[in-house]
């Protein structure tokens, strides 16, 4: 009977919807198609965290939908990347969880992706709190530049080097600066 309780009490925490969980899918969009991505939706905290695994060119993101702010940690560059979510292109934390499991299934043959285009300011920012504990937790210690987003119709004439990242299928980022040795 006890044991029976413990089994049932631990169902429960599985399914609670504060509990964060995993989807991974293989990101054939890499070199030999070796990269694998992983998704972990928090509800409780508010947060969506993806892990893009594709040895030097890795890179994770979070974004705070709490305090309205995504990072992009990019281990190649050994920088971070903060800006402000832009709610009308970004998934919600309920269509996220949506169109992560729609695209796993439907791969890059999907609907296609949208685009965000950001200008990094060389800059380095100092004081982390102002993106809120769980960006100031990640970007702890790393050099961190805040990026503006460049409205749609000017992206095709922004000629500066930009670091791509893609997230499952659903959305492409690109981090352009005046020189990508700099962040």
């Amino acid at each position: 009977m006890k044991l029976t309780m413990i089994f049932v009490g631990l169902l429960g925490l599985l399914r609670a919807p504060g509990f964060a969980y995993n989807i991974n899918v293989n990101d054939s969009g890499n070199v030999d198609g070796s990269g694998q991505q992983s998704v972990s939706i928090n509800n409780q905290h508010n947060v969506a965290n993806v892990d893009n695994n594709d040895g030097w060119n890795s890179w994770n993101a979070l974004w705070d939908y709490e305090n309205s702010f995504a990072a992009t940690r990019l281990f190649a560059k050994k920088s971070c990347i903060v800006h402000k979510m832009n709610k009308d292109v970004m998934p919600s934390l309920q269509d996220l969880d949506t169109l992560v499991k729609e695209q796993k299934d439907k791969g890059p043959g999907g609907a296609p992706h949208k685009d965000l285009m950001y200008s990094i300011n060389p800059a380095r920012v100092e004081d982390l709190s102002t993106f809120g504990p769980k960006i100031a937790g990640m970007c702890h210690g790393i050099p961190t530049y805040v990026a503006e987003e460049i409205p749609g119709p000017n992206q095709p004439f922004y000629s500066q080097k930009c670091y791509t990242a893609n997230i499952l299928w659903i959305l492409r980022l690109s981090f352009c600066g005046t020189s990508t040795e700099t962040y």
